[in-house]
């Protein structure tokens, strides 16, 4: 096919329209471009996205039929019909000796790989399948849980059009995290009534843009951010007017904040008090800021306390509902809705009784939860589109825990670090050989939903996974023929019979929970062009209209069911993305619960106000950050490692200072050393780094297998971390802080 054809980049949340020529053997990516036509990147990619062949092509140890797992360690190829029923049979086996709550869901999607996802609760459904987790609950879900407490709805950052703004522990050059993330830093940063703030142990791209720049001692976000809180109370720069409209709580907020020294909270993190101070005013004089955190304080210490003083910055500088500034967002899917419940309350894992948020188990108490005697300890493990062997901490236990299980399913595109150690390996089409897209619809005023087409056909003996979760219902015995019955005999009359017929159906709470698969089994086969994976957006296009008909309307699809149905066409025939939604300012206080913010939440105030004086680490010289963005790292879907013409093994970055104290040269071996393992790494000394601070990328240390080749680059970062290294409140890792040290071994 000699035409360009409109997909988007998975690389990252942003999902960038690009357009893809193949070659003239009908598979390989000749080239790729930015998609000027999509609604939201508008032609923008950054150079990750050109290297995508390496994700079709590359070497990535492909599977391309079912594998089960002989008592020998190796696979024995088999068809589609015993795979699932045989792991039917034995997850039914297991549910029926220790419950469905036994068998544990974990994945659901990576980068821009979500539709397959949305399938998987009717699998938990037929089988009573309970709990269930992803790579969200080790990023985000302390920032989730914050905003339930605070907001009741997830908000995010118009940093496009802010006058300010503010970056804590992210860096959007790499990371991105908003659309053309590397043209819109360069706009503020070449606009002098404008300004970046980046809180960042390292002088990261974003950092060298910043007006200012505070480079912070690492694990110390939590005393700086409250430093910067503490002087907007001191000096008298918040918002009173508009706390007093929009606000509860500001008086016990106030109260603590009197009580910060500010002076020893800036030592602590050993930035000059000067420097945050100006800062500070600068964030408290603008029209509008807008505030952007990632995983540089969400895998770090005290992180969901970083994630509430955070928000304080911009609320009491009256940062919400306005252009610029944090807005409540809409979307086709729940992605960051929490419930909120007080810490003392709520939902919580069977073992371990950690803190469920947003329906997710931590990962780190994964292995707790399955390593135990615990009578309600896991004994099975679903996992889909994720590699937890390699993503989640302390790789060894995650190891030890899959073999202590009665059945691993794995299902997933290559031979990943964890389907090696699976009972069955289920092969999927890769993100470009099925419709796909991602559920991180995040814009305003604009909202944009991006339905892919596929790009060229998958090889044959895979299945998209909405096929597999569909067969795996079926064997389960939850669905049958005669519950299709009713409702293609509706379709029959067109859609508009069928919607009351399908609702009908869903009175009855345990068909309600297989919907996905009802409308997989009936619309989907009415779709055009093979669509049938998108019939599950049929009812996510219905349910965004009754959220968010204000929004829906402006975006010109009208009102009621009849707007629910074109939204749902524009999105099956819109193959360079469509606008669902198209906001008004003013809808962020409706989507707020009661129209107000909580500034409140007690136990994370009083935490606050009792901040313990770090703990020096004389046995452990230096704090790893385990995985850093780097310009040739992204997610591990990108598993061969030619695809980095720069630093292909991932060097360890080490501040000039430490390396030449130590004696070490670029290009020198050192031995990396933390509580839970070591590794030979090559150094790379940098005057980015602060002493005492070192980083590895993320995405490597994966192992391919291809043409009997086996490749293997760089240090998987999780051999290296704890299990029982996590947050207090929610248990996400400390995966960016890392107690080390260093010993030389030659060149």
């Amino acid at each position: 096919m000699s035409e360009w054809q409109p997909t988007a980049c998975i690389l990252c949340e942003c999902n960038c329209g690009i357009q893809v020529l193949l070659g003239s053997d009908g598979r390989s990516f000749d080239k790729i471009r930015g998609d000027k036509l999509h609604p939201s990147s508008a032609g923008y990619t950054c150079n990750k996205a050109l290297q995508l062949d390496r994700y079709q092509n590359g070497r990535t140890g492909r599977i391309r039929t079912p594998l089960r797992r002989r008592e020998d360690g190796g696979f024995d190829e088999i068809d589609w019909d015993t795979a699932i029923s045989e792991i039917s049979q034995r997850m039914r086996a297991i549910g029926a000796e220790y419950g469905g709550k036994s068998i544990f869901y974990y994945g659901g999607g990576g980068q821009g790989n979500h539709l397959g996802g949305a399938y998987a609760p009717a699998t938990m459904a037929a089988y009573g399948m309970r709990y269930r987790s992803s790579a969200l609950a080790q990023e985000k879900t302390g920032e989730f849980w914050v905003g339930a407490r605070m907001t009741g709805h997830p908000v995010r950052a118009d940093i496009e059009h802010a006058e300010v703004a503010l970056f804590v522990g992210k860096n959007p050059y790499q990371s991105h995290g908003f659309p053309r993330a590397r043209s819109v830093l360069k706009e503020i940063a070449r606009d002098p009534e404008r300004a970046i703030i980046v809180l960042d142990p390292v002088r990261t791209e974003t950092a060298e843009l910043a007006d200012f720049h505070l480079q912070l001692r690492p694990g110390t976000d939590i005393y700086l951010l409250a430093a910067m809180a503490a002087i907007l109370i001191r000096d008298d720069l918040i918002a009173h007017d508009w706390l007093a409209a929009h606000t509860e709580g500001l008086d016990e907020v106030v109260a603590v904040l009197r009580t910060v020294p500010i002076e020893r909270y800036c030592a602590i993190a050993d930035v000059e008090p000067e420097l945050v101070t100006a800062a500070t005013r600068r964030l408290a004089a603008a029209e509008s800021v807008a505030a952007l955190e990632d995983l540089g304080v969400q895998m770090n210490r005290h992180s969901t306390l970083v994630s509430y003083v955070e928000k304080l910055l911009w609320l009491l500088t009256g940062n919400l509902g306005k252009s610029g500034a944090q807005y409540a967002f809409s979307g086709l899917a729940a992605i960051g809705h929490d419930r909120g419940h007080p810490a003392d309350s709520g939902p919580r894992s069977p073992v371990v009784g950690a803190r469920i948020v947003s329906g997710l188990v931590p990962c780190n108490v994964i292995t707790e939860e399955i390593l135990t005697d615990h009578p309600a300890r896991y004994r099975a493990m679903l996992i889909e589109s994720a590699n937890p062997v390699h993503s989640l901490a302390d790789s060894a236990r995650m190891r030890a825990a899959l073999a202590a299980l009665d059945l691993v399913v794995v299902i997933d595109v290559a031979m990943t670090e964890t389907a090696r150690l699976a009972d069955y390996v289920l092969p999927a089409p890769t993100q470009f050989e099925k419709y796909e897209a991602t559920f991180f619809n995040f814009e305003f005023p604009r909202n944009v939903f991006h339905l892919r087409h596929p790009v060229l056909p998958p090889p044959a003996g895979v299945l998209p996974e909405p096929e597999i979760h569909a067969r795996l219902v079926e064997a389960a015995g939850a669905l049958t023929e005669d519950d299709y019955r009713p409702l293609r005999v509706a379709l029959e009359q067109g859609r508009e019979a069928f919607a009351p017929a399908f609702l009908s159906m869903l009175a009855d709470p345990a068909k309600a929970r297989l919907a996905p698969v009802l409308l997989y089994r009936t619309l989907g086969p009415t779709l055009p062009d093979g669509a049938a994976a998108a019939a599950v957006l049929w009812a996510a296009a219905h349910n965004c209209v009754r959220k968010f008909p204000a929004g829906v309307q402006r975006a010109g699809y009208g009102t009621g069911p009849e707007a629910g149905e074109r939204l749902f066409q524009a999105i099956l025939t819109g193959a360079h993305g469509v606008v669902i939604t198209d906001d008004e300012i003013g809808e962020t206080w409706n989507r707020l619960r009661d129209g107000v913010v909580r500034l409140h939440i007690p136990e994370l105030l009083s935490a606050l106000a009792d901040l313990p004086e770090p703990d020096p680490e004389h046995e452990w010289p230096f704090v790893l950050a385990a995985g850093e963005r780097r310009a040739f790292t992204a997610n591990t879907i990108m598993r061969d490692p030619a695809w980095r013409t720069r630093d292909p093994g991932g060097a360890l970055r080490i501040s000039t200072d430490d390396a030449q104290r130590l004696g070490l040269r670029s290009g020198d071996r050192v031995r990396l050393t933390t509580r839970s393992g070591s590794a030979e790494v090559t150094v790379e000394p940098t005057d980015r780094m602060r002493s005492g601070h070192l980083s590895l990328p993320n995405g490597l240390g994966l192992t391919v297998e291809h043409d009997g080749d086996v490749l293997t680059s760089g240090i998987a970062p999780n051999e290296l971390t704890a299990f029982d290294d996590r947050d207090e409140w929610v248990g996400t890792p400390w995966h960016k802080y890392v107690p080390a040290r260093l010993d030389t071994v030659g060149t």
